[in-house]
């Protein structure tokens, strides 16, 4: 009696909304119930300049965009595409959370196209919640807070293991964003890689001092101005955020916590991954330490995201580095 009695106060409040109930969303709260890019029962989270848009369907964010702008690529050959077991699929774009390491971690399209539960939970904040998956033995929680007045946005997985044994994986964001862009990534004293990355390619081989015209050190930075010979990227910096801005004109910071003292279970043990694919997309993934996961046990990684204005330069311009640097500071908060 006292749990259906504390269910129903909640909806009835606003505070827990299942998708699908968007008569019960209440519009001051900063969300609501819409359909978007094909899909039904898509849950929005906006302010007045920013605009979150979440889709169940393979746990994703379709729209992350600062007065009308999407920061997000979406193929607009996908529109409404929807996983069918057994029948082929496709490279979902959009922005997601998902785990590695990559290259150990078995296949798993139960989260990456499954059917996630999608509920509002307050103001301007919703997750969306995995199916519990046999291949990796976890199930995944996405949540989502947008601030109030500014462009940040909150991103936390949660990974709890549903297995009877211990799991050892770990956090990874796979986030695409409109292509053409550039990738700006603050180097550490205490890097591994000789020029501040790796290139992964041709084939399974792993540059560690590779040389490409697109990909440059500067004032501190490691700078990823065009299309690289090979698009998959790796970094090793500890510093714990990075930018990249966009033709759109919008520069959009990650910060994310970072761990020295801890086991990167990616092959290279990577912080961050970089996928830039010609003029088309650019693939932003911040990577988690390795997590012990025992049964029943949950971990957690928070990303935090903002869309700042900041022009994209001219042919023959650079970007000023230390203005960049120093609006990430004003707008996000010291960084180290």
């Amino acid at each position: 009696y006292w749990v259906m009695r504390w269910f129903l106060i909640m909806i009835l409040t606003g505070s827990l909304v299942p998708v699908g109930m968007a008569g019960a969303v209440e519009k001051d709260t900063g969300t609501e119930i819409a359909t978007y890019f094909g899909y039904e029962d898509c849950i929005v989270l906006k302010n007045d300049k920013v605009r979150v848009v979440l889709t169940g369907h393979g746990g994703r964010v379709l729209e992350y965009s600062f007065q009308g702008e999407n920061a997000i690529f979406l193929d607009p050959s996908q529109q409404g595409w929807q996983y069918k077991p057994g029948e082929p699929t496709v490279e979902l774009t959009g922005g997601r959370l998902d785990i590695g390491p990559e290259n150990i971690i078995p296949a798993h399209p139960r989260l990456w196209f499954g059917l996630w539960k999608g509920e509002v939970t307050g103001p301007r904040t919703a997750r969306l919640v995995s199916q519990p998956d046999e291949a990796t033995g976890v199930q995944l929680t996405s949540e989502f807070c947008l601030d109030e007045q500014s462009s940040q946005l909150r991103v936390t997985q949660y990974i709890r293991n549903v297995s009877e044994e211990e799991k050892n994986w770990c956090h990874w964001s796979r986030t695409f964003a409109t292509g053409g862009g550039m990738v700006f990534v603050p180097l550490s004293r205490e890097r591994r890689f000789p020029r501040g990355y790796i290139m992964y390619g041709p084939g399974s081989v792993m540059q560690f001092h590779p040389e490409d015209p697109a990909i440059g050190e500067r004032d501190g930075f490691l700078e990823i101005k065009s299309t690289p010979q090979y698009p998959k990227l790796g970094m090793d910096s500890y510093e714990g955020w990075f930018a990249y801005l966009g033709k759109n004109n919008l520069l959009w910071v990650k910060r994310y916590p970072v761990y020295p003292d801890r086991s990167y279970n990616e092959m290279a043990g990577l912080t961050l991954s970089i996928w830039y694919y010609r003029d088309e997309m650019c693939e932003l993934e911040p990577i988690g330490p390795r997590e012990s996961i025992e049964p029943g046990a949950e971990v957690s990684f928070t990303e935090q995201w903002w869309l700042l204005p900041h022009d994209y330069p001219r042919p023959g311009q650079s970007v000023d580095l230390d203005h960049l640097k120093a609006l990430v500071i004003q707008e996000t908060g010291p960084v180290r």
